[in-house]
């Protein structure tokens, strides 16, 4: 394996392609070859709801996430905060956690933690109520 590695974001799988789920979900981790940071991008167009009023845990995890472009409703919690670019919120494991983009710009949110080699999230149905105001699904 090389000392480093590059990967573009836009030539990384987006998960959520073929989904009626709004936005981006790309995981670079696998393309960087890393073996001890896991890193995803989240993007979250204007007006949705990305997870679609659920959210999750983590049993093992804490995430950092970035605000990178927009402002992005965060919940963890019981606490919801508005996020802009340049902010940075660290969630513990075992804090439930979900986001939506209310306003009229795209979001892009990057999701840092430790890479455990396999998946510990837990989904949480009904987290908090879906936003009326904000697109379920993906616009066709």
């Amino acid at each position: 394996m090389s000392e480093y590695s590059i990967v573009n974001a836009d030539d990384v799988t987006d998960h959520y392609e073929g989904t009626d789920v709004p936005g981006e979900f790309r995981r670079l981790t696998p393309a960087l070859g890393a073996e001890q940071v896991a890193l995803t991008l989240i993007r979250v167009p204007p007006h949705s709801d990305f997870e679609q009023g659920t959210g999750h845990f983590h049993d093992e995890i804490e995430e950092i996430y970035l605000v990178t472009r927009g402002t992005i409703t965060f919940r963890a919690g019981d606490d919801v905060h508005k996020l802009s670019a340049g902010s940075a919120i660290r969630v513990a494991p075992k804090t439930a956690r979900s986001h939506r983009n209310e306003g009229d710009e795209p979001v892009e949110l990057w999701a840092i933690s430790k890479q455990l080699g396999h998946g510990d999230a837990t989904k949480i149905d009904e987290f908090w109520e879906a936003s009326p105001d904000a697109a379920q699904t993906r616009e066709s």
